[in-house]
């Protein structure tokens, strides 16, 4: 049922036992990312991040767009990821997002985001208003090319705050 959803409806999960989520978000995530690839946004190639833990690229991927990072009583990050049903929901957006088939009310911005690890590193966002809903890109160092982090629904504390700051200091050119 759920491999016939379409923007802006949601994935029904929450009747589903984990293996069957799973096998189900993996099927939608697979159609989306594997089999018709290669996916492309504005003229450039979306690769998956690069491998984790022993996963493959494409698995890391499909953790990255259902899973969030896990925190501990303080808040700290913990370094394992857990299931999130809001960003599970939203899967099938991803590839509708970038493919551009939704124009209006869509804000796509870069922006040089401060990274623990690796420093300063540019980001391309594409944030749709309407749902809420923003898809992290980074560009290959050739510049040719996109790797997609993440996705995810703004339902945090603040996330919708995160996402207006730093569309006011976004870049002046989108890479």
């Amino acid at each position: 049922m759920n491999l016939i959803k379409e923007y802006p409806d949601l994935l029904e999960l929450l009747h589903l036992t984990e293996g069957q989520r799973k096998q189900s978000l993996y099927r939608i995530f697979k159609r989306d990312f594997d089999e018709n690839a290669p996916l492309f946004f504005r003229s450039k190639q979306i690769r998956p991040i690069k491998k984790e833990d022993g996963e493959s690229a494409l698995d890391t991927m499909f953790h990255h767009l259902t899973t969030k990072d896990d925190k501990n009583e303080e808040g700290k990050k913990i370094k394992r990821r857990i299931f999130e049903l809001e960003r599970s929901q939203r899967l099938h957006w991803v590839k509708y997002l970038l493919e551009g088939e939704k124009m209006n009310n869509v804000e796509v911005f870069s922006y040089m985001d401060r990274t623990k690890k690796r420093g300063d590193v540019i980001r391309t966002y594409i944030y749709d208003k309407d749902e809420e809903y923003v898809i992290i890109l980074e560009p290959q160092r050739s510049g040719k090319d996109y790797y997609l982090l993440t996705a995810y629904y703004l339902n945090e504390k603040r996330g919708r705050k995160q996402i207006k700051q730093k569309m006011k200091r976004k870049l002046p050119d989108i890479h």
